[in-house]
């Protein structure tokens, strides 16, 4: 089922002359932009996050902060936001200072009305705005301010070649937002290839064969998108050969995830820094569940729907008590997790009405009494599986979900006769 929607591209103004803010606000809608005027730069940046603009046309002279301290301050967070400058001093100087800092176009007052609206709709086409169905985006059901603000620098980054490193803790959602920001860019009808960097042998055997997999992967991915996942697992002696194969001018474009951040890579030793610097040009973070909460109802209702959709059954819903429960619920798996859940409940509970025994069965809070011994036995085996399928068969990630090490992780993997790549995708 189709979960797009049309939008307007959406532009910020910004200005201290309230006579030329009126102005430039009405001939912009009445192309029927959506338009949020600003009278000054810091007005601009309380609204931006919630605003989410396509483009900015911004005043160059302007009080306490002029319009290239708010250009380098979009540039700073909003990586790919094009913008527009206006000055009624049309200098030499003036153009030059801002087009070095990086504004898309350079325009003196008085504009002309056909001038400035050339320029708008070329900085958004620039900017790989389309105003067709939001589909790249259709994976993320949010109503959540955080959330939204990592779509819109998504959305902006996607219209540019730049790497990107998406990190967030296992099941926050990192391959979507990969997946979004290709289906968003210009390589979308180019391929995108995903290689699982967690699980390559950086072993003497093996590594001659991981290397001709690395270029393997970089030369299909020619005119499309190279996606490393789990690139913080990668072995130490593979991350040399894959920095030098990103190297140079390769048709390609790269998005990797982590479950760390990049701060925390480049502080471990264990870590290439010229790697970092190929994969991770804008970084973008998602939040866990637990500071998405809002998002429980929407994420549970899209998760039926798809249900529904795939079995040609009736949709089944949730009851209030059901839903509280999910929606108060600790979710260490985050989105996955509650995914895996609500398609449980809704796969094997019989009626219409999902009950909140049978969320709370399904989270592991059944009534029965077993011995001490098939307890702990029967919840540790579970506890890995969870793991296990949360993280997809990633060890690395599921033994640092576990806070155990690797070695005892496994250890406890073959008591319970587990095999890590059942679980893989």
């Amino acid at each position: 089922m189709s979960r797009t929607s049309k939008r307007t591209p959406k532009i910020l103004v910004v200005d201290d002359d309230p006579g030329l803010l009126r102005l430039l606000t009405i001939r912009l809608r009445s192309q029927k932009y959506e338009v949020e005027p600003a009278e000054n730069a810091a007005k601009a940046l309380s609204v931006i996050a919630r605003f989410r603009p396509d483009l900015v046309i911004t005043d160059l002279r302007m009080a306490e902060m002029d319009g290239i301290a708010l250009l380098r301050e979009l540039q700073r967070r909003w990586p790919g936001l094009n913008v527009i400058m206006l000055t009624a001093h049309g200098t030499i100087p003036d153009a030059v200072k801002a087009t070095q800092s990086g504004a898309f176009a350079f325009l003196t007052k008085p504009v002309e009305k056909e001038q400035l609206l050339e320029e708008v709709r070329r900085a958004l086409k620039t900017s790989g705005f389309a105003d067709t169905a939001e589909e790249w985006r259709t994976e993320f059901a949010t109503r959540s301010p955080v959330v939204e603000d990592r779509l819109a620098k998504a959305h902006l980054v996607a219209g540019t070649d730049s790497s990107v490193l998406i990190t967030g803790e296992p099941g926050t959602g990192k391959e979507l937002m990969a997946r979004a920001i290709h289906r968003a860019s210009g390589r979308r009808e180019g391929a995108f290839v995903s290689v699982d960097c967690s699980s390559l042998d950086g072993g003497a055997e093996h590594l001659a064969a991981c290397e001709q997999e690395l270029a393997r992967a970089a030369q299909e991915a020619t005119g499309g998108t190279i996606f490393l996942r789990s690139v913080d697992d990668l072995a130490l002696s593979l991350q040399t050969r894959l920095a030098s194969l990103l190297r140079g001018p390769r048709d390609l474009r790269v998005l990797a995830t982590s479950d760390r951040r990049p701060d925390e890579l480049a502080a471990d030793g264990r870590y290439s820094t010229e790697l970092l610097e190929r994969v991770s040009a804008v970084h973008i973070d998602l939040p866990p569940l637990s500071r998405r909460r809002e998002d429980v109802p929407l994420l549970a209702a899209q998760c039926l729907e798809d249900l529904a959709a795939e079995t040609g059954q009736t949709k089944r819903t949730l009851s209030p008590e059901a839903m509280e429960a999910l929606a108060s619920a600790k979710w260490p798996g985050n989105v996955r997790q509650l995914r895996m859940v609500v398609r449980q409940v809704a796969s094997l509970g019989a009626g219409p009405v999902i009950t909140v025994e049978q969320v709370q069965e399904a989270q592991g809070q059944a009534t029965q009494l077993p011995s001490f011994d098939q307890a702990r036995d029967e919840f540790t085996r579970n506890y890995l599986v969870q793991l296990l399928q949360i993280t997809q068969g990633n060890v690395s990630q599921a033994a640092r979900m576990a806070k155990r090490n690797r070695t005892d992780f496994y250890k406890l993997l073959t008591k319970h006769e587990l095999k890590p790549e059942e679980f893989k995708a």
